[in-house]
């Protein structure tokens, strides 16, 4: 039936000692596009957001660690998370597409407040999250912002990549 709850298909609790599954990051982050476009468009309460899509979206195994972690850090941090992009952007926040802000601000939550997940990956995450649900070139706008937030926020890292190529 359309609104029977589901079981979400969670990974390991403990994260399994630690590892991380990339197709159970990946579908949180994909979640986590979809509940903070309703979160900014529709202004739906976070406990309820994360309720409902624990118990009617969430089809595929995901992170629901991870996807808890953002879901309620994004907008306790959105100050912060906004001031990182506002110097590189040319028009205001309430001017970019919702589904392009909702992926920059998993991104630049990512960036700034995980430092144990590569940039690269982040950055990698939200182009694919983009092109499947933003506008056609959505994704340049996104990857133009998030690569200035990476250099700013990540410059050991990047520098450290460049030093021993891999």
């Amino acid at each position: 039936m359309p609104n029977e709850p589901k079981e979400p298909k969670a990974n390991n609790t403990n994260q399994e000692a630690n590892a991380i599954n990339p197709n159970a990051r990946h579908n949180a982050r994909r979640y986590l596009v979809q509940a903070m476009y309703q979160w900014q468009v529709a202004h739906t309460p976070i406990n309820d957001l994360e309720h409902e899509f624990l118990r009617y979206h969430i089809e595929k195994k995901a992170d629901l660690e991870f996807f808890k972690e953002l879901l309620h850090g994004i907008p306790k941090h959105q100050q912060e998370i906004d001031a990182e992009m506002q110097p590189f952007l040319a028009r205001s926040l309430s001017e970019i597409d919702p589904i392009e802000l909702a992926v920059l601000r998993v991104a630049i939550y990512e960036l700034i407040k995980r430092p144990d997940i590569p940039y690269r990956v982040i950055i990698n995450e939200a182009l694919q999250l983009t092109k499947k649900f933003g506008s056609i070139e959505g994704y340049k706008f996104v990857n133009g912002i998030l690569d200035r937030i990476a250099k700013k926020n990540r410059a050991t890292e990047i520098n450290m990549r460049k030093d021993n190529p891999t």
